[in-house]
């Protein structure tokens, strides 16, 4: 215990030794695991959207108008029976129509139609949204379906979200690699930083070294105070990107969330809990890794 406030009394005074090199190694690391934090953040609201979307994701086959309805009924038993189906339901013309009044802003639009232009189609819900593709394909080369299909081309009476889920995959992907790489380049800054400080400490103290190898202290005990003061760089610059993340998480997610109402954006508590201690163990590593380096380098015992 006594060694352990030795180390801590030094230091806080390698602190005051070299104090514009420590708040430039404590910001350089606080805005490292700033972004980290952010980035997890984003990456848990991105997944939050896309599941919600995936949930979505369905399959509208058109009928035509002039199809049988042994034919309709036949299809839906083949379209049941395929994997990644959870449930298929019919939806006529005439409910159609009304759901097409239901929502639209204009129920004039629907009025001035002159009749019912819009066909009836069989709605298929996903056990597996992945399945998507393959599903829409089986029912796509499927005779049966070409037989009461609106259109002559059977893929053009069908109506799914797949490209839309694609799309956003692509995005979300491009984001997290732009992403990966900037906490990669402030991660190696943050490694400089302390590096270049905990090289000034060794300098500043090389008497006092050289006294305690003369008294024959152990390398341990040598180097304890250069990794303690690693560990504070990290601990204060992860104390703050939380402190923020904590602000934003109080402040501007909740007015994120009423302005974006319509999507799935809010996280609980607990994952936030979770992410300041993701941010605070990789804080100590990145201190620890740092001064590590600088006393293999500069710090011969």
């Amino acid at each position: 215990m006594s060694s352990f406030v030795y180390f801590f009394k030094q230091s806080l005074q390698g602190f005051a030794r070299n104090l514009s090199t420590t708040l430039g190694s404590i910001i350089t690391i606080f805005l490292s695991l700033f972004i980290i934090g952010v980035f997890l953040v984003g990456a848990l609201v991105v997944d939050n959207i896309v599941k919600s979307v995936e949930n979505e994701v369905s399959i509208t086959a058109y009928i035509a108008d002039d199809a049988r309805q042994s034919d309709i009924d036949a299809t839906e038993e083949y379209i049941q029976g395929l994997e990644g189906v959870s449930s298929v339901t019919f939806t006529t013309k005439e409910e159609a129509l009304e759901n097409f009044r239901n929502m639209s802003s204009n129920a004039a639009i629907v009025d001035e139609l002159g009749g019912n232009p819009l066909p009836a189609s069989i709605n298929v819900e996903l056990s597996d949204p992945q399945l998507v593709q393959q599903v829409a394909n089986e029912i796509e080369s499927s005779e049966l379906f070409a037989k009461i299909a609106d259109e002559e081309n059977p893929a053009d009476s069908l109506k799914y979200g797949q490209r839309t889920v694609e799309r956003l995959f692509s995005v979300t992907n491009y984001i997290r690699y732009v992403g990966l790489a900037l906490i990669i380049l402030l991660v190696f800054i943050s490694l400089v930083f302390i590096n270049n400080t905990i090289r000034l400490a060794i300098m500043a103290r090389r008497k006092e070294i050289a006294i305690m190898r003369l008294v024959g202290a152990s390398n341990g005990f040598i180097r304890g105070p250069f990794l303690m003061e690693g560990a504070l760089h990290a601990v204060i610059g992860a104390l703050l990107a939380a402190g923020c993340i904590e602000l934003l998480r109080q402040f501007a997610l909740p007015r994120l969330q009423q302005s974006l109402a319509f999507l799935p954006i809010s996280i609980d508590g607990s994952t936030f809990l979770l992410i300041y201690l993701v941010l605070l163990v990789a804080g100590l590593i990145i201190g620890l890794i740092g001064s590590a380096f600088a006393m293999r380098r500069y710090l011969k015992v």
